[in-house]
């Protein structure tokens, strides 16, 4: 009865946080309430308070997921180089392969364009109410895309193949700046060429600024 109740307890925590994505990216984080949440569910807003202490912390469980997802993927990355979990061969190349191929699952998959226009697009980061939020994503040592294109940059410097001296986090944040721009522009229909395409050359071309 215990592991039934538990498993339901989860199910349930899944579904506040699909309800809750869907309506951020729908009407925007501040206009979304946990009422709002509840009704879409048939849910008490004591419910999803239950799972949830605050719609700050709803928003972090969500990033979090994407984080994990991602933290997965560099984890299979590192398993594929032979390299174990420690990360230390991650290259700019891999990484690069590994950020184009989610470019085209995030414009084709629903849920993870709405977490991006969310992110992208109806949060006012500016404001005192995201204070909170935003100096957990700024001060979190959780490992997402910009610390891995660091990291790859770091490790190829070490191996010879990137010149010095090059600034591994001005690399790695100008191949985020250039994912995410594509990215957004392919779903707001503003990119005419082939979204992967465009990506590879990209990234191309800032390798063939910082190699040896």
């Amino acid at each position: 009865m215990a592991r039934r109740t538990k498993e339901e307890a989860e199910r349930t925590r899944t579904r506040i946080m699909a309800s809750a994505l869907a309506l951020f990216a729908k009407k925007g984080y501040d206009r979304t309430t946990f009422n709002d949440i509840a009704a879409r569910l048939k849910l008490t807003k004591g419910a999803v308070y239950w799972h949830f202490e605050s719609k700050e912390a709803l928003l972090m469980a969500l990033v979090d997921e994407m984080f994990v997802t991602f933290g997965r993927q560099i984890a299979d990355l590192k398993m594929q180089s032979g390299h174990g979990h420690d990360g230390a061969e991650l290259t700019f190349r891999a990484v690069a392969d590994l950020m184009v191929r989610d470019a085209v699952m995030v414009v084709n998959s629903p849920k993870m364009a709405a977490f991006f226009m969310l992110m992208k697009c109806q949060m006012k980061w500016q404001d005192t109410s995201m204070a909170k939020v935003r100096e957990d994503l700024l001060t979190n040592d959780r490992f997402g895309p910009l610390q891995a294109f660091r990291t790859a940059v770091e490790n190829d410097m070490r191996a010879g193949r990137v010149r010095k001296p090059v600034d591994a986090l001005q690399v790695a944040t100008v191949c985020i700046a250039i994912w995410d721009g594509l990215v957004q522009a392919r779903l707001d229909h503003f990119l005419c060429c082939d979204l992967e395409e465009t990506l590879k050359k990209s990234y191309e071309s800032v390798w063939q600024s910082i190699k040896v």
